[in-house]
């Protein structure tokens, strides 16, 4: 069985080169796979291994990166590895936007947690948008959601351009980390009422029972499970070797 772990952190980071050599090594130490993201901005990454090895890279990043908690974080297992090699990528940002994450204007008040979501989605007032990609969109989603159907997350701000800044707007994605970019993006602009699902999808789905839930279909992920369904079991979902896209058992 392996541990998977995804976390993100929002902070400044200098010297990236030297961090992303030094990790890399790490990981490969610790015989851990998967994909972390380095920038000037903060960190964000999924990685998996045997549970004591990912516990142990989970700890030297936070040492090294001074970190107390991340912003968001989830765990899963799986009986087989779903990274093919251990990556660590420098970026500009965090999530390609165009824009400059503004640390100091993030408001935790801002944050949803599950067990509020449903209320707050169920408000005819409040604008639901599922900021992932179309194909993310439909392998699964909250009822209700509108996706832009960009295929680029720097698409986004022409599409917030067209919202009206005295709109409720609840936004959610796989972990957090692009409603982060996103709400940023609209507080920036002048919105007041901007709403995001604390810890994303994945929260959700770990943590509110199915009967109870607003979610329909499955969760697309960036790795070889494809997809993941409610307590992050793995879904049913396959890659296509043609096309590239997420297809199902059941299409």
């Amino acid at each position: 069985m392996f541990y998977i772990q995804g976390f993100y952190k929002i902070k400044s980071i200098t010297k990236i080169i030297h961090h992303k050599d030094v990790l890399k090594k790490y990981l490969l130490s610790k015989f851990v796979k998967g994909t972390i993201i380095l920038s000037p901005e903060g960190i964000n990454g999924t990685i998996a291994g045997k549970k004591s090895n990912v516990n142990s890279c989970i700890k030297f990043i936070k040492n090294r990166f001074s970190i107390d908690s991340f912003d968001s974080k989830n765990s899963s297992s799986c009986k087989f590895m779903p990274f093919y090699r251990a990556k660590v990528k420098v970026k500009k940002e965090v999530v390609p936007i165009g824009l400059k994450l503004r640390v100091r204007e993030r408001k935790k008040s801002c944050y949803i947690n599950p067990y509020e979501w449903n209320k707050l989605i169920n408000d005819k007032n409040v604008t639901l948008i599922d900021v992932r990609k179309p194909f993310e969109h439909k392998v699964g989603t909250f009822t209700g959601a509108v996706n832009p159907k960009v295929n680029s997350f720097r698409e986004f701000p022409k599409y917030f351009n067209k919202l009206k800044k005295n709109n409720k707007v609840a936004m959610f994605c796989t972990g957090g980390i692009r409603c982060e970019k996103a709400s940023n993006f609209l507080k920036q602009k002048g919105f007041k009422n901007v709403f995001q699902l604390k810890g994303g999808i994945f929260n959700y789905l770990n943590k509110i029972n199915i009967r109870k839930s607003l979610w329909k279909g499955e969760c697309f992920v960036f790795d070889n499970r494809v997809s993941v369904k409610h307590k992050l079991s793995v879904g049913s979902y396959s890659m296509c070797r043609g096309c590239r896209m997420p297809i199902s058992v059941r299409e």
